[in-house]
């Protein structure tokens, strides 16, 4: 049922709900009874909605009183906030201009300085404090608990390390400071060290140490746990020190030995003078090692292992100076020993000659030390350098210049020695060769400047020696030869004789073997030179410096320093081309070895042109002959029943000369070598001058073979099978000497001829019959045409 409900001005959502409910509560026309129970309730409900509407508005009211009041507020704290604002600032323009604060800090600033001093003193004065309570601690450990006393004096030792850290951080402030603490740790550790020293050396007083000990005897209980206190109080000082300490029992025990060192060798007995270095105290004290070394090992060896043996620390437990009591020993005794050295090295200095002397006898001592006892000095992996090393870091300059001096003046001597020049026919056997007396004595003034540096432990030492005088001096000798070839040269060639003349020595020297004798001198003595370099190369010590030269070069710029002055290139030219290259070849005498090998192929050349001078001037009358178409009334002549041609003789004696003297200054394969050269030559000779030249009768080419067999006879006699040279001569007068009538199926003359002229082939069969395969059909015509019956 619907009812028209009143028009109104709100929006139709309020009015749908007042339908909905009228038409939920007056459905029928029963509920129009309780309407006005109805009106009431709707009555009640207003009132109800009316109250609530009205408190709603008061909240409203409020809140915005209250919104309005913190707005209020909120205006007023902004107001206030830029007033302070404003009196700050006004404040701070008052306090700018005004110089009230900077008074006052003036004012204050020294109160704080003296504040901070006051600071700065406490806590100086409490650091002394704790400084002197750990040296008393310490001290009152000792002699009885060095081991405790360590702990006292270990913080102690931390505390100077980690001041002296504080002040490099701090610009090295406090000075002072940090120099006391470290004095008093090192005092300390002195006094502690002193003590303990102390307790040892009553117990060694009491047993007369060591005149009242026998070497083979055992140290007592006491004797030994004071030792092993020492060691104890030591051990960390070895642990953590960079050198090598020496064993403070050792050095204890080592002092009566050092005492009479002293008063024996650095007093003013005569066993103190500098010649008296080598033979009295250099054995005296291996001699006092050598004496103790049994009783130190056999009664602390045990101790010393047993302290570090077990460490973890390698570099201590595998010294020889810490685990072995002798070693130990050594190093106790070496410090009054390298007092001694430098007297003697201050001595050395004015004189030359004693100090080259002096550094051979410190190598000597310095080798002894290290095989005879093993002694390390600390260094597992190079070894002690040694006395001599000590010495040459200071003063090499000094001993290398007296060593080159002494070097040069000795090779001037063997060079201006009278027999300098002459050959040394006893130096080898027969069959090597001969090298010049010169020669011998440079190569051993080479080796004994060798000997002087091969125990030199630095590299560039060692090429020092070798670059500026072993090689020096053989490039001066090298030159001699190259002047004396160039000499020959000059005086031999029809040039040099022109421009220089000749003078009657000149050509004196060079009369008979003259020449061959100067020619061989240089031959041999390149020869001796190189062979010796080469044995030097395959010696360990030149392998192993020519190892090192190799690394520190491929390591090095070519324009920067392989050693300590001296260049790249300048050690590549001295020594060998291969320097710094990748391969594997090369030697450190490279360069010095391809010079002489010059010098000796240019003197061989030389001896095989002089050789040919020669044969040619002596065969000259043979040569000349015009003799060799004598008839005979025989038509088969034995050469072998023939004399030898007068002109011969002459010739044949040369050679004999020559073959004699060559010989005897040359090696074997050099003399054949030589040999073959020349006797080519001289079958060119003969083949062309007499073969090639003149015309023959059966008398005639019968001499010519007598002749030739005449001259293989003597070179066979002195090169075996060396008249092999000849074949080609000796095929060619097998020809000529054809028989006019041939016997027994022989080739004759004329049969040879006419096979020869037939054709080539024909010509080769007939060659081939005869065994004259060394002879050519041209050459063959040739010589039979030089019959004089071929030519009737």
């Amino acid at each position: 049922m619907a009812i028209n409900a009143p028009a109104h001005s709100y929006s139709r959502e309020p009015d749908i709900r007042l339908e909905d409910y009228l038409d939920d509560k007056l459905q029928s026309t029963t509920d129009f009874e309780s309407l006005d129970n109805l009106i009431a309730s709707v009555e009640v409900q207003r009132s109800q909605l009316q109250t609530q509407l009205d408190d709603a508005t008061k909240e409203l009211q409020d809140a915005r009183r209250a919104a309005q009041d913190r707005q209020g507020g909120l205006a007023k704290s902004i107001e206030e906030f830029h007033r302070l604002q404003e009196s700050i600032d006004a404040r701070m323009k008052i306090v700018a201009e005004s110089t009230a604060p900077d008074e006052a800090n003036r004012r204050l600033e020294q109160p704080m300085k003296q504040l901070h001093k006051v600071e700065l003193a406490y806590q100086y004065v409490s650091l002394l404090q704790d400084v002197e309570k750990l040296r008393l601690e310490a001290r009152s450990h000792l002699p009885q608990s060095p081991k405790a006393a360590l702990q006292s004096y270990s913080r102690l030792k931390e505390l100077s390390v980690r001041l002296r850290e504080l002040q490099r951080a701090a610009d090295e402030a406090a000075t002072h400071l940090v120099n006391y603490v470290e004095k008093i740790t090192e005092d300390l550790w002195q006094e502690m060290k002193d003590i303990m020293s102390k307790e040892l050396e009553n117990i060694l007083k009491k047993r007369n140490w060591p005149q009242g000990v026998d070497t083979n005897a055992e140290m007592d209980d006491e004797w030994l746990q004071c030792f092993e206190k020492l060691v104890d109080l030591q051990v960390p000082e070895i642990l953590y020190s960079e050198g090598v300490v020496t064993l403070l029992p050792i050095e204890v025990m080592a002092k009566p030995f050092v005492q009479w060192f002293r008063f024996q060798f650095m007093g003013d007995n005569a066993t103190s003078n500098p010649q008296s270095f080598g033979t009295f105290c250099i054995p005296q004290f291996l001699s006092l090692i050598d004496k103790w070394e049994g009783f130190f090992r056999d009664n602390m060896g045990y101790i010393l292992a047993s302290r570090f043996k077990e460490t973890r620390a390698r570099e201590v437990r595998d010294l020889s100076v810490y685990v072995d009591p002798a070693c130990a020993l050594i190093t106790a005794l070496l410090p009054v020993m390298r007092e001694k050295v430098n007297d003697m090295v201050q001595h050395g200095l004015k004189n030359p000659q004693f100090l080259s002397s002096l550094m051979v006898q410190l190598m000597d001592l310095d080798d002894e030390i290290r095989s005879r006892f093993n002694y390390d000095g600390g260094d597992l992996e190079q070894g002690w350098a040694g006395l001599t090393s000590e010495v040459l870091e200071k003063h090499f300059d000094d001993w290398f210049k007296a060593e080159k001096d002494f070097a040069l003046e000795r090779y001037h001597v063997i060079m201006n020695s009278f027999d300098a020049r002459n050959i040394d026919y006893d130096y080898s056997g027969s069959g090597k060769m001969k090298p010049t007396f010169g020669a011998v004595r440079v190569t051993d003034l080479l080796k004994s400047v060798t000997s002087q540096y091969e125990r030199v432990r630095r590299f560039s030492h060692k090429l020092k020696f070798l670059i500026d005088i072993q090689l020096e001096i053989l490039d001066d000798y090298h030159d001699r030869f190259k002047d004396s070839l160039d000499t020959y040269y000059t005086i031999n060639s029809t040039l040099g004789r022109t421009l220089h003349g000749l003078t009657k020595e000149q050509a004196a020297a060079l009369e008979g073997t003259g020449a061959f004798e100067s020619l061989c001198k240089v031959l041999g003595s390149s020869d001796h030179i190189i062979a010796t370099l080469k044995d030097w190369s395959n010696e360990e010590f030149f392998v192993t410096l020519w190892d090192q030269l190799q690394t520190r070069a491929k390591r090095t710029d070519t324009d920067g320093n392989i050693a300590s002055g001296m260049s790249y290139e300048n050690v590549k030219d001295k020594t060998s081309s291969v320097v710094g290259s990748d391969g594997d070849g090369g030697m450190l005498f490279d360069e010095t070895i391809a010079a002489y090998t010059l010098r000796r192929k240019t003197a061989e050349e030389y001896i095989i042109s002089a050789l040919n001078d020669s044969h040619q001037k002596a065969f000259r009358p043979y040569v000349a002959k015009a003799h060799w178409t004598t008839i005979s009334d025989s038509t088969h002549v034995e050469a072998s029943q023939l004399s030898v041609t007068p002109e011969l003789d002459e010739p044949l004696k040369i050679l004999k000369r020559n073959l004699a003297f060559l010989a005897a200054a040359l090696s074997t394969a050099v003399f054949r070598r030589i040999w073959r050269a020349s006797l080519e030559k001289l079958q060119d000779l003969l083949w062309t001058n007499v073969l090639m030249t003149q015309n023959f009768t059966t008398l005639g080419a019968a001499q010519f073979v007598r002749d030739l067999d005449a001259i293989a006879s003597l070179i066979d006699r002195h090169i075996p099978d060396g008249s092999a040279a000849f074949s080609t001569l000796q095929d060619g007068l097998r020809l000529l000497n054809l028989p006019l009538e041939a016997e027994g199926g022989a080739v004759s003359l004329q049969e040879a001829s006419d096979r020869v002229f037939t054709d080539n082939t024909e010509a080769k069969k007939l060659l081939a019959e005869l065994d004259l395969e060394s002879l050519t059909p041209a050459n063959a015509r040739k010589i039979l045409q030089k019959r004089v019956e071929n030519s009737e």
